[in-house]
C-alpha cells in the first residue's frame, strides 16, 4: 500500500473533521492516512463482497474522473461486473424506469449496427442514429447488460460521485467507498480510506476487490 501512494491524503486546509479516527499524521502539510483502518476496512469490504459474490448477486462500480476511469471499466470487466466510468447521469438508479428505457434503445441500435439495418437508412437518419449509439455507448456502454438494480455499489471517490451516492442511499442499495481527507466516511455502508487521486492506489483497492468477487463468483458456480 505504501508503494502505491494509497496513505498520502489531502492537504491539511482541505479535510473533513469526520476523518480523524482515519488519519495517523501530518507531514509537509498533508494528512496521513492510517494503513491500518485502511486494511480493516478493505478486508470487511472483501467479506461482504466474497459473501454476496457466492450468492450470485450484482455489482456496479462507477468512477467517472479521468484518474480512475480506465481502471474502473478494467477492474469491472475482469469481474464482470456493471460499471460507469464517463458521466453519472442523474437518475441513472432513482429513476430506473428511464435508464431501463435507454437501455432498451441503446440494445436495439447495437442490433441495427451489427445486422447492417443503420446502413440501409438515408445517410441524414442513419448519421443521427449513429450519433445516437455513440453517445449511448459512451454512458451507458458499462451497463448495456444491466436488466435490474444492483446490489451493492463500488464507488471511487465520494465527492466525484456524490450524486450516485445519495441515490444508493435513497434507494437503500448497500454501497463500498474509497473515502480520502476530505470525505464523510459516514455516509456509505463500508468506507475504505485511501488516497482517491492517485491511480497506483486506485487501481491496488480496485484489484483486492474484484479478485475477491472472481473468488466468490467460483464459490456460486461451484455451490450452485
Amino acid at each position: 500500500m505504501l508503494e502505491a501512494g494509497v496513505h498520502f491524503g489531502h492537504g491539511t486546509r482541505k479535510w473533513n473533521p469526520r476523518m480523524a479516527p482515519y488519519i495517523s499524521a501530518k507531514r509537509k502539510g498533508i494528512h496521513i492516512t492510517n494503513l491500518t483502518r485502511t486494511a480493516r476496512f478493505l478486508s470487511e469490504a472483501c467479506d461482504l463482497l466474497f459473501d454476496a459474490a457466492s450468492k450470485g448477486k450484482q455489482f456496479l462500480i462507477v468512477g467517472t474522473k479521468n484518474k480512475a476511469a480506465d481502471s474502473v471499466a478494467r477492474a469491472a470487466i475482469k469481474a464482470r461486473c456493471h460499471y460507469v466510468n464517463k458521466k453519472w447521469l442523474g437518475g441513472m438508479l432513482t429513476n430506473w424506469p428511464t435508464t431501463e428505457t435507454r437501455l432498451h434503445k441503446f440494445r436495439d441500435l447495437r442490433t441495427e449496427q451489427k445486422t447492417g439495418g443503420l446502413n440501409r437508412l438515408p445517410k441524414r437518419d442513419a448519421a443521427m442514429l449513429k450519433r445516437q449509439l455513440s453517445r449511448l455507448q459512451t454512458y451507458l456502454g458499462g451497463i448495456k447488460y444491466m436488466t435490474r438494480l444492483p446490489d451493492i455499489v463500488i464507488i471511487v471517490d465520494q465527492q466525484e460521485e456524490y450524486t450516485a451516492l445519495r441515490e444508493c442511499i435513497t434507494l437503500g442499495i448497500p454501497t463500498i467507498c474509497l473515502i480520502d481527507t476530505n470525505c464523510d466516511p459516514d455516509l456509505a455502508d463500508i468506507s475504505i480510506p485511501a488516497n482517491d487521486d492517485a491511480i497506483a492506489s486506485i487501481r491496488l483497492i480496485l484489484n483486492k476487490l474484484v479478485v475477491t468477487i472472481c473468488e466468490g463468483r467460483s464459490s456460486y458456480i461451484r455451490n450452485p
